[in-house]
């Protein structure tokens, strides 16, 4: 893979992150509520996940989920149950001025939160199917195949969480500067972020970046 070839998968990546998926509004959301440094867990969560995705799409797994389409609803759909949930729990349990409130969700564990990414990214296996598509337009078949993988999942990681800590760092400085009950709408508009991405995970298909 030449030098020119991998500027055209970073042009080509950044288009394809160019709006928010599921992954950037959950960020969104947990930054949000509790904070840019809590919720890089969240980041880390949605990394590992890609990283197994893009290991399953290497070793030849994804013809393999792609004809299991039964797996894939069954899976897809339970995340989507999983944020409408903690969407909803977020919306009824926001409250102006409550320090009770605060500290519960100062209370959630940095492992819950990255659970919480770990969840919203697996639960879109197609992503599987969407890295055995990418990654071949981009590696030359004259090289090595495990080296050129390699460099192109590591750059997709690399810009996914630059992505991620660019949503999360604006969440977590616009929350900063609410309090009372514009605190409240803020951790409203939080829980409104992870039904978006629940919507957004239930229309994903095939053809959808992660």
């Amino acid at each position: 893979m030449t030098f020119e070839t991998w500027l055209i998968y970073v042009a080509t990546v950044l288009a394809l992150m160019s709006t928010p998926g599921p992954s950037q509004l959950l960020m969104l959301s947990n930054s949000g509520a509790h904070g840019f440094r809590r919720a890089l867990s969240t980041a880390a969560g949605d990394l590992s996940a890609n990283m197994l995705q893009m290991l399953a799409a290497g070793l030849g797994l994804a013809a393999v989920i792609a004809a299991s389409a039964t797996a894939l609803s069954v899976i897809k759909w339970a995340g989507v149950a999983y944020l409408i949930w903690l969407g909803a729990r977020m919306i009824l349990k926001a409250k102006a001025n409550d320090p009770n409130t605060r500290a519960e969700q100062s209370d959630v564990s940095a492992r819950a939160l990255w659970m919480q990414g770990f969840i919203t990214s697996a639960a879109n296996p197609k992503a599987v199917v969407f890295f055995a598509a990418l990654f071949p337009q981009f590696i030359s078949a004259e090289a090595a195949f495990w080296p050129q993988f390699l460099i192109l999942s590591a750059t997709y990681l690399a810009m996914d969480g630059a992505f991620l800590c660019a949503y999360g760092g604006s969440a977590s400085w616009i929350a900063a500067r609410f309090k009372g009950a514009a605190k409240l709408w803020i951790e409203r508009l939080g829980g409104g972020f992870m039904i978006a991405a629940a919507v957004l995970l239930g229309l994903k298909s095939v053809t959808d970046r992660t």
